[in-house]
């Protein structure tokens, strides 16, 4: 049983009582065996001693069990209201972690979210400003999404999410942000690519969503997506980039989608 630092201290301030109260006894029996030694005139101050070194005794005495019975039991209280104290703030800690987690992840498809996305843009960007690296930026959005949600259902529409996560997910980098905007619409930052890397890099996306197995029933669909990409040009603010991105999205579904525009 381990105590706390406070019961520590009070058992040592007991121990130094009871050695006080045994140093106290001792000396009390020794004036009394020794009080025939001193002889007749000594008997007024032998006595007076003696009364001291018991009335000291009785203060140790009275000390230690004011110790026991009430201090103890009183920093033995408050020992355990810290640690109920310690254990709700663990508590709270982890489940405001857990909200905050929460907040940041899409429930659907359990990647980053666009709150997530926003923040971790305008970091990424501050850092390579500072180190003077290129960032690419793709969005991506679903072709014909509506029309899967129409014809299957919601069930399978959001099934066709989840596959098109997993993709994103298996084919990105560990330190690329991998985020859902909204909807059927999907973000990448992908750091230290140009242009023609970013390109390639869309591509092997792009190529890997068309690709996929997702099935209504015995039924294949057809999963494809158009993705605008950008590489920031070191003036731009995090929407800046964003939205110039977001405008090569909409020339690629505009020249036929399922296809990259840069």
């Amino acid at each position: 049983m381990r105590f706390h630092q406070a019961e520590s201290a009070f058992f040592v301030f007991i121990f130094v009582i009871l050695a006080a109260g045994l140093v106290t006894l001792h000396a009390f029996d020794f004036m009394q065996t020794a009080a025939g030694d001193f002889g007749p005139s000594h008997d007024t101050d032998i006595a007076y001693l003696s009364k001291l070194l018991f009335a000291i005794g009785v203060l140790i005495a009275t000390a230690f069990f004011f110790g026991v019975f009430f201090i103890y039991p009183l920093i033995r209280r408050q020992v355990k209201e810290e640690a109920k104290l310690r254990v709700m703030t663990e508590s709270l800690s982890a489940r405001s972690e857990t909200l905050e987690q929460a907040a940041l992840t899409d429930g659907l498809t359990g990647m980053q979210n666009r709150r997530y996305f926003d923040d971790a843009l305008k970091e990424y960007l501050e850092e390579f400003r500072r180190i003077g690296k290129p960032m690419g930026l793709m969005i991506l959005d679903l072709d014909h999404f509506k029309q899967i949600n129409d014809t299957h259902g919601h069930d399978i529409g959001d099934e066709v999410l989840k596959a098109v996560a997993r993709c994103l997910m298996d084919m990105t980098r560990y330190h690329d942000v991998v985020a859902r905007l909204g909807g059927e619409e999907f973000a990448v930052v992908a750091p230290n690519m140009d242009a023609e890397q970013l390109a390639r890099f869309a591509e092997r996306i792009r190529k890997a969503i068309a690709g996929m197995a997702v099935l209504s029933g015995n039924v294949r669909l057809a999963v494809t997506a158009s993705v605008g990409l950008a590489v920031w040009n070191r003036k731009e603010t995090a929407d800046e980039f964003y939205r110039r991105a977001d405008r090569h999205l909409y020339e690629a579904k505009r020249q036929g989608r399922n296809r990259i525009s840069a």
